[in-house]
């Protein structure tokens, strides 16, 4: 005769027979989401759309860029998307465009590339030099007088009476003087690196940027856009330079679309 506890046991392991795929095919696995800030922002940038994200069941990682050199800053996310077990769709808005690109090369676990408002350079360009290309931005008349470093460099901000015309058009006034507030610096020398090997050729790309971005203007998305066979490029219309605060719901999707990939 049973006893109530083997019935017990017998019934637990029916249950968990039951409801446990058997079938490696069934079991579907998410990648992650890491999610790299550029200039003259900080990994909070990103909140709305983690929340998206993770409400949606994706696991999500913050990167704080350094922002203090390309090949630096490229080296320290791809040790972070390293340590990561399973597949990852790297996500880089502006200047994090241009790291999220160095960091995924020969980085195997990288599924995807989305450019949030982000450069996409080829190797031997910079942040400047695609800058000169399109020279409709007026991101230079809009910075603060550079903060020198004890090593020469030279620390760049937004003046903050210019960063909400400048950076965040379409956000609320008291939002962007936060933001305006607590900026993080990039090195001018950072955006005057050029590229090394980049991964955008070999690697699904997306796209999304503002119709009146004024850092990165929208005639270079569209061209680093086509120029990388986007699998996916969109144009927000009205959008300013910070797209994933001001539209979290549309980046948040793309993102989801491009882990599909």
């Amino acid at each position: 005769m049973k006893t109530s506890a083997s019935i017990t046991l017998a019934l637990l392991g029916a249950v968990l027979s039951a409801t446990t795929p058997t079938d490696a095919a069934e079991l579907t696995t998410k990648p992650t989401i890491v999610l790299v800030h550029g200039a003259f922002a900080g990994s909070s940038s990103w909140n709305a759309v983690i929340t998206d994200l993770e409400t949606d069941g994706y696991r999500v990682v913050a990167v704080a860029n350094p922002l203090r050199g390309l090949a630096t800053d490229a080296d320290y996310v791809a040790r972070i998307v390293k340590s990561i077990d399973g597949k990852v769709v790297l996500v880089g808005h502006s200047y994090g465009g241009e790291v999220i690109a160095m960091a995924a090369t020969g980085a195997s676990n990288v599924k995807s590339l989305v450019f949030v408002a982000g450069l996409a350079p080829v190797a031997g360009e910079s942040a400047a030099s695609l800058g000169a290309r399109f020279p409709t931005g007026t991101l230079g008349k809009a910075l603060a007088p550079p903060v020198i470093q004890a090593n020469g460099d030279h620390d760049l901000y937004i003046d903050q009476a210019k960063y909400r015309a400048q950076f965040a058009a379409d956000v609320p006034q008291a939002a962007a003087m936060q933001m305006a507030a607590t900026q993080r610096p990039v090195t001018e020398a950072a955006l005057g690196e050029a590229a090394g090997p980049t991964a955008w050729s070999t690697i699904p790309s997306s796209f999304i940027y503002g119709s009146l971005d004024k850092n990165i203007p929208a005639a270079l998305h569209a061209f680093m856009a086509k120029r990388a066979g986007a699998r996916e490029s969109v144009e927000v219309k009205g959008a300013s330079h910070v797209v994933m605060i001001s539209h979290p719901l549309q980046v948040a999707r793309m993102i989801e679309r491009a882990a599909a990939f």
